[in-house]
């Protein structure tokens, strides 16, 4: 699986994908609904220097933005911070045969990370 523009990576993931949707602060105002790979299964190919970072909050999720369009097509996530959680509108849709949505309360984010088995989503 592959992105475009000025910013290219590739990844490693079924083609049935998993993804997450989360309704903290920053997630709601973006939409954003990602998949999480390990680190090992994600390869930026071109174009980190076209990439701007934004942390807040507890600064342990490294929001990664396209310089040029201001799109984030992936991230370093607070929950799996040896992963990327890729933006799925992000990637080539020829690439996906379904996709299933698990929702994340992240307005309660230590007791539903606590609950969940998202820490695995990034382990091999």
């Amino acid at each position: 699986m592959d992105s475009l523009q000025s910013v290219q990576f590739d990844f490693d993931a079924p083609s049935d994908l998993v993804q997450t949707k989360c309704n903290c602060s920053i997630c709601t105002m973006k939409q954003n609904a990602h998949v999480i790979v390990p680190q090992s299964r994600f390869r930026l190919l071109r174009g980190e220097d076209m990439l701007t970072q934004y942390t807040f909050n507890t600064h342990q999720a490294k929001h990664l933005f396209c310089k040029i369009c201001g799109v984030q097509a992936f991230y370093i996530p607070r929950s799996n911070p040896d992963g990327y959680a890729i933006t799925v509108a992000c990637v080539d849709p020829a690439a996906i045969t379904s996709v299933t949505t698990n929702s994340f309360d992240g307005q309660n984010w230590e007791t539903s990370f606590e609950a969940s088995n998202m820490a695995s989503y990034s382990r091999e």
